[in-house]
């Protein structure tokens, strides 16, 4: 879904509502989740999710076509985490019921020095 389709799909769902105020409403909250995170705070929506703003550090990486070493400048990059209730959503609203544990234990490798004989 592109931002369009979000403002039409408000505005049908509220027909009482200007088609330009809904747009204006859905720039506005766009605009101060985006100011919250160039402030570096986090924007938290209870049941869809969150996001943060995570630091990625100078590096040196490398050309893929030459190969050569080239330097990464740091730079912030936007993380979303979803919520639990998306995730539920997502998944089904029933719960995965997860696999019961076995009792037999997987007998460990033998460490090297222990095949060797030493």
């Amino acid at each position: 879904m592109i931002k369009s389709e979000l403002i039409a799909k408000i505005a049908g769902a509220n027909p009482h509502l200007y088609h330009r105020d809904i747009e204006r409403i859905v720039n506005v909250i766009f605009d101060e989740i985006v100011d919250a995170l160039a402030r570096g705070d986090r924007v938290e929506l209870r049941g869809f999710g969150a996001f943060t703003v995570k630091h990625r550090p100078p590096r040196v990486g490398r050309n893929p076509r030459t190969g050569e070493s080239v330097t990464v400048e740091e730079k912030f990059v936007p993380f979303f985490k979803t919520g639990k209730e998306l995730r539920e959503r997502l998944n089904g609203d029933d719960k995965v019921e997860k696999k019961p544990a076995s009792k037999r234990r997987t007998p460990q490798r033998a460490s090297r020095a222990a095949r060797a004989g030493t």
